[in-house]
């Protein structure tokens, strides 16, 4: 058998280990060495330390603890509490305000934290019991939630655009001005359908009453709005608007957002050392699994690719006579599935290598590829019956939640996703207006 074969053997034998659940970093790492030292030799690994090194010292994944740090002491800070209240009372005359102010809500921390998991956890445990409470119907309720809490993935800055950026070697602020247009259009789109649902049902989403409005509007309330919405805007402006002037890379504007972050959580009176060591404490570990799982990708990469893996798969492409656009959507079904089992730093770091010269030969935007790759994840992390976002709510919700009121309520919102993927395929210039 011909080592480019193996290769393509090597990459399904990953594949089926990972779903049977072995460890990701592992499996990756190890069995690529088996494959390598009995297809290419021992010598051939003298070319690993050197890719290892190179890994190790990108300066763009820096970024990566950075907006980890960032987005866990948010979390602590309160900030996601604060801003629901004053949206909820802001939007609450409004038939489904509450819902439009849990999507608002989800879209300002995605764009402060970019950390799905963490995002989908609070605004479940903040948002979830005064939603049933005020007589939401459990379906609208976790859709919302739990689609508002996806928004991390493609809205900037996201850990997955910096990984992506990474590994599909483009520049991760264009990413990130590319996902720009599309992540607020998908907020957009959200609103409208609360809105809509609000008018045909108004039944599951009613209005907060008057007495309550006018309640909070009586205790200072425009001291209280501004202080809810100008903290995070500062922030999301130094984040990513030092990356859209040019006055500061997305590793520096990481760590000026990881700074703002701790001075935010001081500011809201929630800052203690055992606060900053439990976020210390978890940004290490989420570090740690990223980086050691980018280790063993590197060794399959290096692998795959001294057996002419990559090579091999354009050749059988060609063969097929596969056009481009057969190709994109072959590779988007497959992430798409893939996302129902594996995490999406895996797919990043698994199929994303493999692709990624076939789409160059393909002559195709990558910056675009990223975005339609973002997108694509998100959707999976929302879809049933394995979506992540699911099994973070159903984690932290009631009781009273079953699993098919949350499978109900997303589904109108993956339709949503899946559509507005389409636009963006069908339509580049809204991912490459704001690069071009």
């Amino acid at each position: 058998m011909q080592e480019q074969q193996l290769a393509i053997i090597l990459f399904a034998c990953i594949f089926i280990l990972i779903l049977a659940g072995f460890p990701v970093a592992f499996t990756l790492g190890g069995l690529s060495v088996i494959f390598g030292y009995f297809t290419l030799g021992v010598e051939f690994f003298n070319f690993l330390p050197s890719r290892i090194m190179g890994v190790m010292s990108n300066y763009v994944l820096i970024a990566v603890p950075l907006f980890v740090y960032m987005g866990i002491m948010l979390e602590k800070s309160g900030l996601a509490e604060s801003l629901l209240e004053t949206m909820a009372m802001l939007f609450g005359k409004i038939r489904g305000g509450l819902a439009i102010s849990v999507v608002v809500v989800g879209a300002m921390l995605a764009a402060s934290t970019g950390i799905v998991g963490a995002t989908v956890i609070t605004m479940g445990l903040i948002s979830l019991p005064t939603m049933l409470k005020r007589n939401y119907s459990p379906e609208l309720a976790t859709g919302t939630i739990a689609s508002a809490g996806t928004l991390g993935q493609i809205i900037p800055p996201s850990v997955v655009l910096v990984l992506l950026g990474s590994v599909l070697n483009v520049s991760v602020g264009d990413l990130f001005a590319a996902a720009l247009i599309p992540g607020v259009l998908l907020v957009f789109c959200y609103v409208l359908y609360v809105l809509v649902i609000a008018k045909l049902r108004p039944e599951i989403a009613p209005a907060i009453p008057e007495e309550e409005i006018d309640a909070f509007k009586g205790k200072g309330w425009l001291g209280q709005v501004i202080k809810a919405f100008v903290l995070p805007l500062v922030l999301i402006v130094a984040v990513l608007g030092s990356i859209f002037a040019g006055i500061a890379s997305p590793t520096e504007a990481a760590a000026v957002g990881a700074l703002g972050a701790t001075l935010l959580t001081l500011v809201q009176g929630k800052f203690t050392m055992e606060v900053l060591r439990q976020v210390m404490y978890q940004t290490t570990r989420l570090t740690c699994m990223v980086f050691i799982i980018l280790l063993g990708a590197t060794t399959f990469s290096l692998v795959f690719r001294g057996m002419g893996g990559d090579d091999y798969l354009v050749e059988i492409i060609q063969q097929a006579n596969l056009s481009a656009n057969g190709f994109l959507l072959l590779v988007m079904l497959v992430v798409f599935v893939a996302g129902f089992f594996i995490d999406f730093i895996e797919i990043i770091f698994i199929i994303v290598p493999v692709v990624a010269p076939i789409f160059e030969a393909y002559d195709m935007n990558l910056i675009w590829i990223g975005v339609l790759l973002a997108l694509n994840l998100q959707t999976s992390f929302l879809s049933p019956p394995f979506g992540f976002s699911l099994f973070y709510l159903k984690g932290v919700a009631p009781p009273s939640i079953t699993t098919a009121h949350l499978y109900r309520g997303i589904v109108p919102f993956v339709l949503i996703q899946v559509v507005f993927l389409l636009l963006v395929i069908f339509y580049p210039s809204l991912v490459l207006y704001l690069v071009d």
